[in-house]
């Protein structure tokens, strides 16, 4: 039996903790999954020392960066993007981070396959955009990172006009906008110029259809939120506390 669970904070509506628990229900595992709901990193070695068979953790919002230091090693394409979200445990004790993300969102782009053109706006300059862009420059996008701030290297959403959204078909929210239970709110993108050349994906995953997919969606836009995205950075990461 071993022990796997989420690191994070104000974690009550974990999608990993129902994804894995259905998957040993259905598998017949003896494992559990459980979430480790903590105020800061601190408390971390501390879990670590007295969760007995822990074999591996997925970390959420806001410790993707934070946790880097409390490691043993990191893989080099979780070292490139700057951001951990999961942590194979070592019979040893030590800790080895990958970043999964990344692939789960290369894997749900595939629903908009192929791309006329690639070129993308990243909406937030957080922890979220880092495996976003990471896969973007592998995949050889041109994109635009947007911010409510002035930032050096980024557009702000003042800047969005008919020209820059008509020029960047591919649009995706990586802040927390719109997600549950502020349900009505959205990134602040001009969409009365988005067209049905232009595809929207959402990070969020709930709601199933946020009010920046909507929005897309009234205006003939492909929509996709992060619910592959999730599911298959989860596959992932199970892959890799097996191997």
């Amino acid at each position: 039996m071993g022990v796997y669970g989420l690191v994070g904070k104000n974690i009550a509506y974990s999608f990993s903790k129902a994804f894995f628990t259905e998957k040993f229900e259905t598998e017949k595992r003896n494992d559990s999954y459980e979430n480790f709901d903590i105020p800061s990193l601190e408390k971390l070695p501390e879990i670590i020392k007295k969760t007995d068979r822990l074999r591996g953790l997925n970390v959420t919002i806001p410790y993707k960066e934070a946790i880097i230091p409390y490691l043993d090693d990191i893989e080099e394409e979780a070292k490139t993007i700057g951001a951990v979200n999961t942590i194979k445990v070592h019979k040893n004790g030590k800790l080895t981070g990958y970043n999964t993300d990344h692939y789960g969102f290369a894997k749900s782009l595939e629903v908009f396959f192929p791309f006329e053109e690639k070129t993308a706006l990243v909406l937030g300059s957080g922890g979220a955009s880092k495996a976003i862009r990471f896969v973007l420059d592998v995949m050889g996008f041109e994109y635009k990172m947007v911010s409510r701030n002035e930032k050096e290297g980024y557009t702000t959403y003042q800047d969005l006009n008919e020209k820059v959204i008509s020029e960047h078909k591919l649009i995706i929210n990586c802040t927390p906008l719109g997600t549950h239970p502020k349900v009505e709110k959205c990134p602040p993108i001009p969409y009365q110029f988005i067209t049905k050349q232009h595809m929207l994906f959402d990070l969020i995953y709930n709601p199933a259809t946020t009010e920046f997919l909507k929005r897309g969606f009234a205006q003939g836009a492909k929509i996709s939120n992060g619910h592959k995205m999730l599911e298959e950075q989860a596959l992932k990461a199970w892959a890799i506390w097996k191997s």
